[in-house]
């Protein structure tokens, strides 16, 4: 989707329609509908009344134009409350309207930049964050693709004053978008497409494009490392481990240091504690914390960030085979700590412990913020739309949730309760990489933070909403890209 500034009345912006929004508390249309509405002779506002349109959220209506106005259909949508209208909503709202455009066959469509209680660069932000990505469609795989695509979006500036505002806001939605499209391809590709070497060819692409520095480590690199943990889930697969170090670094001088880490399992069958069939059905989806590192790294370069960053994958499959890691083998972590397997499908916290450790020693970052798609105790705890987030410094977390407000992603803090280290002693090993059923999204974010050691760190558990069973106002089912809007967010704040 090709995204362009324009500025004027709407209703003279060429286009096939023109998606505008209503407020639920107001008697009257808002300015810009109000204009549009006269130019089209009062149907607009006929229709409205017609059909008892009230402005709720995810509300939309449409009508065709013969004349009046350059767009021959109106796309009304519902924003809410006008003193509630934040920018999620302004997101939703894009979304379900540009979709109901798309459906009616319009390729070229005007978009307004809804509401006033936020700045033109914030809701330009989001109304193209929101249109973007409330379009997205997976159909690589499908031979019946559909011809219903939204070419050109023209998002409309109230002014010339505030032109430069919306151009602004419009291009960071863009980007922010387009990184998680990345994301979202990525996981909702098959396995057998989307392995170890196709996801560090991705990462060389972005390093291309971006002029980021890149460096794959291969098997035998990661040995000299002492990668042990990484490397003992790797075992099992006929696919060749990789370990990915992408570096984004400010053209001036970094306001500081920060290494992300995302879960890279291409494909989890559980190694030889074997899932079930419906619990391996989409495994495909446990790489969704690399994914979501590789959409932020492309759109770093693009932001300007000030900050330097280090997107770290260890990406592996875990597979049962005669050289797969079995319970009670002992592995040893690149820090020297060793671990005894109480689970082979406990394995996404052994290859973020050696990301951790990697990072501590040869990036020595600031802050380190990992993505994983980690338990299914975080899924029965919080559900499948938000994320549990686990920190050792409560500034970081602080800072993480405001992020997550502002890009409209749903995180809640966990506890890290260290009475709880008790459940994965080992009693051959310095600690096994289980810590039984009760807490386990707690045990396993204890685990992963004795890797972090003194370095401020955080954890994001994805499990629930990276992949979700039915649609969402931003999006269809599958895969969300989630986590990729919030690090974004976090590391481009104040820019």
């Amino acid at each position: 989707m090709k995204v362009e500034i324009a500025t004027g009345s709407l209703g003279e912006v060429k286009a096939d329609a023109v998606v505008v929004g209503i407020p639920a508390d107001d008697k009257k249309l808002p300015p810009g509908l109000a204009a549009l509405d006269r130019q089209a002779g009062g149907r607009i506002a006929a229709v409205l009344a017609a059909e008892k349109f009230q402005g709720k959220p995810g509300a939309v209506t449409h009508l065709h134009v013969d004349n009046g106005i350059a767009a021959s259909r109106v796309v009304v949508v519902g924003l809410g409350n006008r003193k509630e209208l934040a920018a999620e909503m302004v997101r939703r709202a894009a979304a379900v309207g540009l979709r109901r455009a798309r459906d009616l066959g319009a390729r070229a469509v005007a978009l307004e930049v809804f509401g006033d209680r936020l700045t033109a660069r914030l809701r330009a932000h989001a109304a193209v964050e929101g249109a973007v990505l409330g379009t997205y469609v997976f159909d690589r795989y499908r031979r019946d693709k559909s011809e219903k695509t939204v070419e050109t979006l023209r998002v409309v500036a109230p002014d010339r004053k505030q032109a430069r505002e919306v151009t602004d806001g419009a291009r960071r939605g863009e980007i922010f978008a387009q990184g998680t499209w990345l994301a979202r391809d990525l996981i909702n590709a098959p396995a057998n497409d989307v392995h170890p070497t196709h996801v560090a060819e991705v990462a060389r692409q972005i390093a291309k494009e971006g002029k980021l520095k890149i460096k794959v480590l291969e098997r035998d690199e990661c040995e000299k490392l002492g990668m042990g943990a990484f490397l003992g889930v790797a075992r099992g697969s006929e696919q060749p481990p990789k370990f990915i170090h992408l570096t984004y670094a400010p053209s001036g001088r970094p306001t500081k240091r920060v290494a992300i880490v995302g879960k890279g399992i291409t494909f989890d069958s559980g190694g030889l504690d074997l899932k079930s069939a419906e619990g391996m059905s989409r495994m495909k989806n446990d790489m969704s914390g690399a994914a979501a590192v590789l959409g932020i790294m492309k759109a770093l370069p693009q932001l300007g960030a000030r900050v330097e960053v280090h997107g770290l994958i260890a990406a592996t499959e875990n597979m049962p085979s005669g050289s797969a890691i079995r319970p009670g083998d002992v592995l040893r972590a690149m820090n020297g700590t060793t671990i005894e397997i109480g689970n082979t499908d406990a394995e996404g916290r052994l290859t973020i412990a050696d990301a951790l450790c990697y990072a501590a020693k040869f990036v020595e970052p600031q802050e380190m913020i990992d993505m994983a798609t980690l338990t299914g105790a975080c899924v029965v705890a919080l559900g499948a739309l938000c994320s549990g987030l686990f920190a050792n410094d409560q500034r970081l977390a602080d800072r993480l949730l405001a992020a997550a407000r502002a890009a409209g992603e749903r995180v809640w803090q966990m506890p890290l309760i260290d009475e709880y280290k008790e459940q994965f002693k080992s009693d051959v090993a310095d600690l096994n990489n289980t810590g039984g059923r009760n807490g386990g999204a707690i045990t396993a974010g204890l685990f992963i933070k004795e890797f972090a050691g003194t370095i401020p760190w955080a954890h994001f558990d994805i499990a629930g909403p990276a992949f979700i069973d039915k649609d969402t106002p931003l999006g269809p089912k599958g895969a969300t890209g989630v986590g990729v809007r919030t690090l974004l967010t976090y590391l481009t704040d104040g820019k």
